[in-house]
């Protein structure tokens, strides 16, 4: 059966400017939508009024508004919208898109993404490899295996009903993957499908030591090995020093006693993407030299 139905939410605050763009790219697709949503958290420079006049223009575009933070956080407030946007799907789709407002893409970008989960009824969540701009140049951003992207992250409906609703903290994006890896759905990134991403990750909230402190944190929530943790941190910061902050949240967690995920299944699974076994992989990994993405 072919897959031709989709939706896409797209949360955002004060993204005036990265929204035009990503409405024009959206107008443009050889498979349009069945609806699009934007979901306002907060907006102060004129998105709001923006995307209700692409609502007013387009059928297929709605809008809403979630509960807004002081400033912009990522995890919780970004689950937040996307689950106000799914609350105004009218209709069943095959799939449904969590779209961030700062990427931009060819206009063939959702038919190709569709046809990839055509391809294989097995692929749960799917993305598209990340560029970014580095020296004045658009270059693929690498990620773990297995992972996709959340700026553009489509689960087919069947998956979304095993691993939905996302949980309102960060680690939301592996939280996902590991449900759909116990369920038996392949996740990973779409190799012949790219996106443009106009704003690096942790840009925005300009705290990077205080976002890898959280990640370190949520690492702990997710039952992480201490060990795969601190060799995780410390490659990082070959590229960013802040990212040292991770073993300090970690540890951090520890020393509190502070929860870990509720459900033993998503923790074993987990601890055994991070087993001895699979190390070789995750150093070929970091360095670049194996692919994470999905292939038919």
């Amino acid at each position: 059966m072919t897959l031709r139905a989709y939706a896409a939410v797209t949360p955002v605050r004060d993204e005036l400017e990265n929204l035009e763009r990503l409405a024009e790219c959206m107008a443009a697709q050889t498979v349009l939508p069945v609806q699009w949503i934007v979901v306002d958290n907060g907006s102060q420079d004129g998105t709001r009024e923006l995307a209700d006049r692409l609502a007013s223009q387009h059928a297929w575009i709605a809008v809403t508004t979630s509960e807004a933070t002081a400033a912009p956080e990522p995890g919780a407030p970004v689950v937040r919208a996307f689950a106000a946007g799914l609350e105004l799907l009218r209709e069943s789709v095959d799939v449904i898109v969590k779209l961030d407002a700062d990427v931009s893409f060819e206009n063939d970008h959702f038919e190709r993404l569709l046809a990839a989960f055509d391809r294989d009824p097995s692929l749960g969540i799917a993305g598209s490899v990340c560029l970014e701009r580095s020296e004045g140049r658009w270059v693929e951003a690498t990620a773990a295996a297995q992972h996709v992207r959340g700026a553009v992250r489509a689960y087919r409906w069947s998956c979304w009903e095993v691993v939905g609703p996302l949980e309102p903290k960060l680690g939301w994006d592996t939280v996902d993957e590991l449900k759909a890896s116990i369920a038996g759905w392949r996740t990973g990134t779409v190799d012949d499908v790219r996106f443009r991403h106009h704003r690096a990750v942790g840009e925005r909230d300009g705290r990077r030591w205080s976002r890898a402190r959280s990640q370190g944190r949520a690492s702990h929530y997710l039952g992480y090995k201490a060990w795969y943790l601190v060799l995780r941190s410390l490659r990082r910061a070959i590229d960013d020093p802040a990212a040292l902050a991770m073993m300090w949240g970690y540890f951090e967690a520890v020393a509190r006693g502070e929860p870990r995920h509720a459900d033993d299944a998503v923790r074993r699974e987990a601890r055994r993407r991070q087993s001895v076994a699979q190390l070789p992989g995750r150093i070929a990994e970091a360095r670049g030299g194996w692919s994470s993405r999905w292939r038919r």
